[in-house]
């Protein structure tokens, strides 16, 4: 197992008469990710970035362990034993699988947990309410509001009659999203057609299986599954001339139509606050309110845009009124190789 070890040491102010040290307070942080993609590893950039400023501000060091898991049971059990080890004062759970396990890890422990892209925490349990935790664990949520997206595909094709579900059953992100989106369609007398994938390869069958179901559009929620599968799907979609709506910009960075969500850099910057105000401040998790955020905006890829036969100032116009911003972005494998416009 690949472990990468960060410190993120602040800066020690020194006097131009006389240079005395500043004694700083050490804090040990356990960060783990559950799976290697655009979305999460923005959130983790912005975390240690946070760290970094917060540290510096506050003559704090924070000793920063870091390892992604790739969505494996057994190694994400290992990277959370090792936390333990090495006594870490506050571990960081980057998507609901992990928090869930780092929950159960440090019950009946004085270790706090701050968790970071929890699409339901209340529906996955991990808290007993967003104001008022209630356990030793907080954190922040990427929420998907689904009726948005669903209005989405309405103003760009009115004519729309079936939608295909795209998704992976295991993850609970996708649960509450997916049955909103049920709901939804069935108020408004829209077809659906569910598929499901667990692996890449199950998820592109499914995405071919769409195609022959001859669906008008495809929704897809914050499913890090399909997240990570969308570069060797969104060709398929492209050329059946079929659009994906999903929940988080990653998916159009990797070629799907439309990201609707949050904005992943200020969400880690946010979750990275909390750590502070929990080691430094002394916050106590249990008292200190789940994160949500206005999930107004979308993230339109121009190229897939383009290649669908629409025009993006077009559908710029349409969708403006249903969000806070549009923002345009082109393909690639991560944040680091394109910015949003």
């Amino acid at each position: 197992m690949k472990k990468r070890m960060l410190v993120i040491a602040a800066a020690v102010a020194t006097s131009m008469m006389m240079a005395s040290p500043v004694m700083a307070d050490d804090f040990k942080v356990g960060i783990c990710n559950y799976v290697d993609d655009a979305s999460l590893n923005q959130i983790v950039d912005n975390i240690q970035s946070r760290l970094e400023e917060i540290g510096e501000e506050k003559g704090i060091t924070f000793d920063v362990s870091y390892d992604n898991c790739n969505a494996d049971a057994s190694v994400m059990e290992q990277i959370i034993s090792d936390f333990q080890a090495d006594n870490v004062d506050l571990m960081v759970g980057v998507a609901t699988p992990v928090a869930m396990r780092m929950q159960s890890a440090t019950e009946g422990t004085d270790t706090p947990v701050v968790f970071s892209a929890v699409s339901d925490p209340v529906g996955s349990g991990l808290v007993d309410s967003l104001e008022a935790p209630g356990a030793n664990i907080t954190g922040t949520s990427d929420y998907l509001d689904t009726s948005s997206i669903m209005k989405l595909i309405q103003v760009q094709n009115p004519d729309v009659k079936k939608i295909g579900l795209l998704y992976d059953v295991g993850q609970d992100s996708s649960t509450t999203a997916i049955q909103e989106a049920k709901d939804y369609l069935d108020k408004e007398g829209i077809e659906y057609v569910e598929r499901t994938g667990t692996t890449t390869d199950e998820v592109q069958l499914a995405a071919e299986a769409l195609i022959a179901d001859g669906v008008d559009a495809v929704f897809t929620p914050t499913d890090n599954t399909i997240m990570t599968a969308e570069l060797s799907i969104y060709e398929k979609f492209i050329e059946a001339g079929i659009p994906h709506y999903t929940g988080a910009d990653s998916f159009a960075l990797n070629g799907a139509f439309v990201g609707y969500g949050v904005d992943y850099a200020n969400l880690g910057q946010k979750t990275a606050d909390m750590i502070a105000d929990i080691l430094v401040d002394g916050a106590k998790p249990s008292e200190t309110a789940v994160e949500t955020f206005d999930n107004g905006t979308a993230t339109v890829n121009t190229e897939t845009c383009e290649a669908l036969g629409l025009d993006f100032d077009t559908v710029k116009t349409a969708f403006e009124p249903l969000c806070t911003q549009v923002n345009e972005i082109t393909t690639a494998e991560s944040f680091d190789d394109v910015e949003a416009k």
